[in-house]
Protein backbone atom coordinates (compact mmCIF):
# COMPACT_ATOMS: atom_id res chain seq x y z
CA UNK A 1 0.00 0.00 0.00
CA UNK A 2 1.28 3.43 -1.00
CA UNK A 3 0.50 6.09 1.60
CA UNK A 4 0.13 9.64 0.33
CA UNK A 5 0.16 12.71 2.57
CA UNK A 6 -0.04 16.30 1.39
CA UNK A 7 0.20 19.63 3.18
CA UNK A 8 0.80 23.32 2.62
CA UNK A 9 -2.64 24.68 1.91
CA UNK A 10 -3.98 27.82 3.46
CA UNK A 11 -5.93 31.01 2.98
CA UNK A 12 -4.29 33.70 0.89
CA UNK A 13 -5.12 36.81 -1.06
CA UNK A 14 -5.27 36.88 -4.83
CA UNK A 15 -1.79 37.29 -6.23
CA UNK A 16 -0.12 35.47 -3.36
CA UNK A 17 1.79 32.21 -3.56
CA UNK A 18 1.70 28.86 -1.83
CA UNK A 19 3.80 25.74 -2.02
CA UNK A 20 2.13 22.39 -1.51
CA UNK A 21 4.09 19.32 -0.50
CA UNK A 22 3.22 15.68 -0.91
CA UNK A 23 5.06 12.62 0.34
CA UNK A 24 4.43 9.07 -0.78
CA UNK A 25 5.79 5.91 0.74
CA UNK A 26 7.72 3.33 -1.20
CA UNK A 27 11.25 2.45 -2.15
CA UNK A 28 10.26 2.84 -5.81
CA UNK A 29 9.02 6.41 -5.39
CA UNK A 30 11.18 7.58 -8.27
CA UNK A 31 9.09 5.43 -10.58
CA UNK A 32 5.72 6.74 -9.38
CA UNK A 33 3.65 9.06 -11.49
CA UNK A 34 2.37 11.84 -9.24
CA UNK A 35 -0.58 14.13 -9.74
CA UNK A 36 -2.29 17.07 -8.13
CA UNK A 37 -6.06 17.16 -8.44
CA UNK A 38 -8.44 19.78 -7.18
CA UNK A 39 -12.00 19.33 -6.02
CA UNK A 40 -14.51 22.16 -5.86
CA UNK A 41 -18.17 21.81 -4.88
CA UNK A 42 -20.29 21.90 -7.99
CA UNK A 43 -17.43 21.07 -10.33
CA UNK A 44 -15.87 17.88 -11.59
CA UNK A 45 -12.56 16.80 -10.15
CA UNK A 46 -9.78 18.27 -12.24
CA UNK A 47 -6.23 17.14 -12.88
CA UNK A 48 -4.24 20.30 -12.25
CA UNK A 49 -0.71 19.05 -12.76
CA UNK A 50 1.14 15.79 -13.14
CA UNK A 51 4.72 14.64 -13.22
CA UNK A 52 5.90 11.36 -14.63
CA UNK A 53 8.10 8.84 -12.93
CA UNK A 54 11.51 8.05 -14.40
CA UNK A 55 11.39 10.78 -17.03
CA UNK A 56 10.10 13.75 -15.02
CA UNK A 57 7.78 15.04 -17.72
CA UNK A 58 5.22 17.57 -16.51
CA UNK A 59 1.67 18.44 -17.44
CA UNK A 60 -0.39 21.47 -16.46
CA UNK A 61 -3.99 22.24 -17.13
CA UNK A 62 -4.31 25.38 -19.23
CA UNK A 63 -5.74 27.46 -16.41
CA UNK A 64 -2.59 27.11 -14.28
CA UNK A 65 0.10 26.86 -16.92
CA UNK A 66 2.76 29.48 -16.34
CA UNK A 67 1.71 29.97 -12.72
CA UNK A 68 2.17 26.52 -11.16
CA UNK A 69 5.34 24.46 -11.13
CA UNK A 70 5.48 20.75 -10.31
CA UNK A 71 8.77 19.32 -9.10
CA UNK A 72 9.97 16.22 -7.31
CA UNK A 73 12.74 15.36 -4.89
CA UNK A 74 13.13 11.62 -5.13
CA UNK A 75 15.64 11.53 -2.28
CA UNK A 76 12.87 12.78 0.01
CA UNK A 77 10.00 10.84 -1.55
CA UNK A 78 8.34 14.21 -1.96
CA UNK A 79 6.80 16.29 -4.72
CA UNK A 80 6.02 19.99 -4.62
CA UNK A 81 3.50 22.21 -6.32
CA UNK A 82 4.56 25.83 -6.31
CA UNK A 83 1.55 28.01 -6.98
CA UNK A 84 2.22 31.62 -7.93
CA UNK A 85 -0.18 34.45 -8.65
CA UNK A 86 -3.09 32.59 -7.12
CA UNK A 87 -6.57 33.50 -8.24
CA UNK A 88 -9.97 32.98 -6.61
CA UNK A 89 -10.71 30.35 -9.25
CA UNK A 90 -7.89 28.28 -7.76
CA UNK A 91 -9.84 27.81 -4.53
CA UNK A 92 -10.31 24.09 -3.98
CA UNK A 93 -9.27 21.08 -2.00
CA UNK A 94 -6.00 19.99 -3.55
CA UNK A 95 -5.43 16.26 -3.45
CA UNK A 96 -2.16 14.52 -4.18
CA UNK A 97 -2.20 11.14 -5.86
CA UNK A 98 0.23 8.47 -6.98
CA UNK A 99 0.14 5.67 -9.48
CA UNK A 100 2.44 2.98 -10.76
CA UNK A 101 2.75 2.51 -14.50
CA UNK A 102 0.48 3.68 -17.26
CA UNK A 103 0.13 7.29 -18.37
CA UNK A 104 0.79 10.14 -15.98
CA UNK A 105 -1.76 12.45 -17.60
CA UNK A 106 -4.74 10.42 -16.49
CA UNK A 107 -7.56 10.10 -13.99
CA UNK A 108 -6.91 6.52 -12.90
CA UNK A 109 -4.52 7.30 -10.07
CA UNK A 110 -4.72 4.58 -7.45
CA UNK A 111 -3.41 6.13 -4.24
CA UNK A 112 -4.80 9.33 -2.79
CA UNK A 113 -3.99 11.73 -0.02
CA UNK A 114 -6.45 13.36 2.33
CA UNK A 115 -6.46 16.74 0.62
CA UNK A 116 -5.37 20.20 1.68
CA UNK A 117 -7.58 23.27 1.41
CA UNK A 118 -6.47 26.24 -0.67
CA UNK A 119 -8.63 29.33 -0.36
CA UNK A 120 -7.89 32.43 -2.43
CA UNK A 121 -9.83 35.57 -1.62
CA UNK A 122 -10.18 38.72 -3.68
Amino acid sequence: QVHVVESGGGRVQAGDSLKLSCSASGVLFKDYHMGWFRQTPGKERELVAAISGRTGLTFYVDSVKGRFTFSRDNAKNTVYLRMNNLKPEDTAVYVCAAKIGGDYVAYDYGYWGQGTQVTVSS
